[in-house]
């Protein structure tokens, strides 16, 4: 059994969510989204709960069961307060610029790399971090993932890009040999 899956959701006001033959559409304040629904979990709604069960004991569809409850979940979190991931940039002369609906980094390449933005995300920054916002937490997330790979930070100086709140681990570097006489 799933511990995720059996967990009911629970639809906040002003939230309405619609149950098709193959998928889910929630419709917020912020936004609306929608998702496919796998084929061996079925979704019922009642008295404001939403419940998620497997149809057939199967490997496939356990497996599924606790995944679509949490996409549903995040659906529901995503119209409602929406989802954002903050990114720190760290070295001298690195920065970020918001031109349009792009992000513009320049961080020590031999070029700006200009990040566009996908539908639904948008992007602030303020001094060295860049936040990305949004209503679905994939694309926010995936977006975040795309700018930290323009210029991971690299162990020995820290230099590149890097989540609000992350350690990097940091390496040592040469150290001078010791001049020994005999």
């Amino acid at each position: 059994m799933s511990r995720i899956g059996k967990k009911p959701i629970i639809i906040p006001t002003g939230v309405e969510v619609k149950v098709t033959e193959i998928g889910i559409d929630v419709r917020g304040p912020k936004g609306e989204l929608g998702m496919k629904l796998p084929r061996g979990v079925s979704v019922d709604i009642q008295d404001g709960v939403i419940s998620v069960r497997p149809i057939t004991e199967t490997k496939q569809d356990r497996s599924s069961w606790g995944t679509c409850r949490a996409k549903i979940a995040n659906l529901i979190n995503g119209v409602t307060g929406g989802y954002e991931k903050k990114l720190e940039i760290e070295g001298v002369g690195y920065r970020a610029v918001v031109e349009g609906s792009e992000l513009v980094l320049t961080v020590g390449l031999t070029h700006p790399v200009k990040v566009a933005a996908p539908i639904g995300v948008a992007f602030l920054v303020q001094k060295n971090v860049i936040t990305v916002s949004g209503i679905n937490k994939e694309a926010v997330s995936q977006t975040a993932a795309k700018i930290k790979a323009v210029k991971v930070p690299e162990p020995y100086k820290g230099k590149g890009i890097r989540y609000q709140g992350e350690k990097i681990r940091r390496k040592v570097g040469k150290k001078a040999a010791g001049a020994t006489t005999k």
